[in-house]
């Protein structure tokens, strides 16, 4: 029997939604929070440019222009509901982060300094405007660092390398979870009134992403294989400036400072795709120019990349040219000594992995999977929803990027992943205590460990005639070669096929180290099967939708289609298919137009 562990409310991850969400809960309700890692190296601390929120302090701003820049940014599949409430909420969500000690950059009179970032705007003159606040170019790790010792200092009870396996749900309601505890592998079962998932993305499905290695989309394959449904997996975003051949993130903070994206011939070639706001057009547009850059011929020397320019010379050059001024009215300049400042860990990264000093060399850099619009689906509440008739799962709530409330859309905008994980990991922890106040434990089944033990039994004792490191590979190429940042039919059906007899081989395989203690050769490959999961549900999604739209870029289908296709996508993985439907997007204020940068 699996030792049993009991909690009005468990949070599942330990990233910014998770420790939001915990931070919350813990006030009014008894709160675990249970994590596959320790929490501080959650992948939150990889985000590097900024939080979006209109404070105005260099110049005027409003939620209202976040929220058109956000729904705009989304090519208009986002949730304007949810829309709404996230970014009327970011003010004071970076106000009360700066009052539990977040150190942010400062202007001179004192103020949370501003930058510049892809797709945020003046809404009346149309140009760039200054809304990510930050620290530095760590402004992810300091979130993550700020929350968990806000957690210690509330006296959050945490399980961390525990690895959640499975998630027990009872009468249509959520009743728990089940966990291998890394240093025995005992299974642990966590009774509780309320389940928030905060487990983070699936970016490692892809050959070439930003994200770490621990991010294989844990809560979403768990739950398809509960019978909830993924929304609108056919969106993920590819960052435009990933590390060539690495993916290692290059933050939009450098073209917010004034890099440029120049091609082989040294030319600024986003002027011809977005000639109002350029490098900082949004990141599925900036993606997608980079893709036709290099289709045409003109990657370096050739090659898969392109070269992203943070040196003074190219800044300063650029800045004159566009006639970018300071707040104050002066030339916008920069020196060496500035961008070293104000970029510190992107200098870094470059000289230590590239050999490239970015104060006097361009970066090379290539688009890089990055972020999942799609997820679990919610809504505003962050209450997990299981049809498209929004219908609640009492019990049951998602936040951060392994949710789809959604505020994304097709496309994110960039700094609205640091502000989605602490509003909405605020909300659910909120929602989920007040619940558990009215709620009772679900009786536990006797079995509610057996699906775990069999699913763990068969990674054990399979014929061992496939490797998945072999299955890993493949999956990652045809993803990332079929169903990347351009698309078309018979690619997408190729990915299909080649993952379902990747599935198919994924039962032959057998792990060799057969011990219980520390064993991550059996955990790692039980994510891979989450991530062959995901990957068919990916694929099936993104081929049934015949239209580009945000970060679903479609070669056959080059137009978007509001007339048949503005619509959520719900995928259920059932009986070896994935079954499909269809629910509205929420409109309040913006009707769909023709998006223009």
């Amino acid at each position: 029997m699996a030792n049993v562990h009991q909690y009005e409310v468990v949070v599942v991850g330990a990233g910014g939604a998770g420790l939001m969400a915990g931070l919350y809960a813990s006030k009014t309700a008894k709160t675990a929070v249970i994590s596959k890692l320790y929490p501080t190296r959650s992948h939150t601390g990889a985000a590097q440019g900024g939080i979006g929120a209109a404070l105005g302090n260099l110049e005027d701003d409003s939620p209202e222009w976040h929220t058109y820049d956000t729904v705009k940014g989304s090519d208009y599949l986002g949730d304007q509901d949810a829309i709404e409430f996230m970014c009327a909420a970011a003010p004071d969500v970076v106000y009360e982060l700066e009052h539990m000690g977040l150190p942010f950059n400062r202007t001179p009179d004192g103020k949370i300094a501003q930058r510049r970032f892809g797709g945020h705007t003046n809404n009346e003159t149309g140009k760039p405007v200054t809304r990510a606040c930050y620290a530095a170019d760590r402004t992810g790790h300091m979130i993550l660092q700020t929350l968990y010792q806000q957690c210690i200092k509330n006296n959050v009870t945490f399980y961390d390398e525990f690895h959640v396996l499975d998630f027990i749900t009872v009468n249509g309601a959520a009743a728990g979870v089940v966990a291998l505890e890394l240093a025995t592998g005992e299974l642990h079962i966590f009774h509780a009134k309320a389940v928030i998932f905060a487990t983070g993305g699936h970016g490692r499905v892809w050959e070439i992403t930003s994200n770490a290695y621990a991010y294989t989309g844990d809560g979403v394959a768990i739950t398809l294989r509960r019978g909830i449904p993924a929304e609108d997996m056919e969106f993920f975003q590819f960052h435009p400036t990933g590390i060539y051949r690495m993916g290692i993130l290059i933050t939009e903070g450098v073209r917010g400072e004034g890099g440029v994206l120049l091609n082989d011939k040294g030319e600024r070639f986003m002027d011809r795709y977005a000639p109002t706001v350029k490098d900082l057009a949004s990141r599925d547009v900036v993606s997608r120019a980079m893709y036709l850059e290099m289709k045409a011929g003109r990657g370096i020397g050739g090659k898969r990349y392109l070269h992203l320019d943070i040196t003074p010379e190219t800044v300063n050059k650029y800045a004159a040219l566009d006639g970018r001024v300071r707040p104050d009215g002066s030339p916008y300049t920069v020196t060496g000594e500035e961008i070293l400042k104000k970029l510190p860990d992107i200098i870094d990264f470059c000289k230590t992995y590239l050999g490239v000093d970015p104060v006097s060399q361009p970066m090379p850099v290539q688009p890089t999977a990055h972020y999942a619009m799609g997820g679990i689906p919610t809504n505003v509440r962050t209450e997990i929803v299981i049809d498209e008739n929004n219908t609640v799962m009492p019990g049951a709530y998602a936040a951060g990027e392994v949710a789809c409330v959604s505020v994304h859309g097709a496309n994110r905008l960039g700094t609205n992943s640091l502000l989605d994980i602490v509003v909405f990991g605020k909300e659910a922890g909120i929602n989920a205590a007040e619940f558990a106040r009215g709620a009772s434990f679900q009786p536990l089944p006797d079995d509610a460990a057996d699906f775990t033990r069999q699913q763990l039994d068969a990674l054990r004792n399979g014929s061992g005639k496939e490797r998945a490191a072999d299955i890993a590979r493949e999956m990652k190429e045809v993803m990332f070669d079929h169903v990347g940042v351009f698309r078309i039919e018979e690619g997408m059906q190729q990915a299909l096929e080649k993952v379902r007899e990747l599935k198919q081989r994924f039962k032959e395989v057998r792990v060799e180290d057969q011990g219980s203690r520390f064993n991550t050769e059996l955990l790692n490959t039980w994510e891979l099967s989450n991530l062959l999961d995901l990957a068919e549900v990916t694929a099936a999604s993104a081929l049934a939708r015949k239209e580009s739209r945000g970060a679903h870029a479609r070669d056959d289908f080059q137009e978007r289609d509001d007339k048949n296709w503005m619509k959520h996508t719900l995928a259920w993985l059932k009986d070896g298919d994935v079954e499909l439907r269809y629910k509205p997007v929420t409109l309040t204020k913006y009707e769909p137009k023709k998006r223009v940068y």
